[in-house]
C-alpha cells in the first residue's frame, strides 16, 4: 500500500525544536502531526549573545517555514518554545536592531502561507535533545 500524500491545504501542526552553536551553525527538527519522521533542517545565523538565543528562534522559524512552503504546505501552525518570538510576531513593539532584518525575513516567509499561526508550545523532549546534541557534537568536532 503506497502512502497517501498529505492534504497541503488543511492546517498542519508542526512542533519545532532547534539549537545553534556559538559559531552560528544550527539545526531545526520539524515534527508534523501525523507523520512518523521529523524533518531535519540546517540553518546558519549570526549570533548575538545579548539576545539570549532569541535570534536562533527567528533563524529556525525562517528555515522551517521556507522548507515547508517549498514542499507545498499552505496552512501550518508552527509551535515553538520561545514565547518572546511569538510575542514579537503578535505585537507591534520595538525590536533590537540585530533582529530587524530577521523579523522582516520571517514575516515574508510566513506571508507565503494561506494560513499560518505561530504559537508557544514545548516540543517533544526527544526532538529538543536531538537538536542540542547535534550542535554540541559539531562544536566538539
Amino acid at each position: 500500500m503506497k502512502p497517501r500524500k498529505p492534504n497541503f491545504k488543511q492546517l498542519h501542526d508542526v512542533a519545532i525544536a532547534y539549537a545553534a552553536n556559538l559559531r552560528g551553525a544550527g539545526v531545526a527538527y520539524a515534527e508534523i502531526a501525523g507523520e512518523s519522521e521529523p524533518r531535519r533542517i540546517a540553518f546558519r545565523l549570526d549570533r548575538f549573545p545579548a539576545l539570549l538565543g532569541r535570534e536562533v528562534g527567528y533563524a529556525a522559524l525562517i528555515a522551517v517555514a521556507t522548507a515547508l512552503r517549498a514542499e507545498g504546505y499552505r496552512a501550518v501552525r508552527l509551535c515553538i518554545e520561545d514565547a518572546r518570538v511569538v510575542e514579537d510576531l503578535e505585537q507591534r513593539r520595538q525590536l533590537p536592531q540585530a533582529l530587524a532584518l530577521a523579523y522582516v525575513q520571517l514575516k515574508c516567509r510566513l506571508n507565503m502561507f494561506s494560513r499560518v499561526d505561530v504559537v508557544v508550545a514545548h516540543p517533544p523532549e526527544d526532538l529538543a535533545a536531538r537538536a542540542r546534541a547535534e550542535v554540541e557534537l559539531a562544536i566538539a568536532a
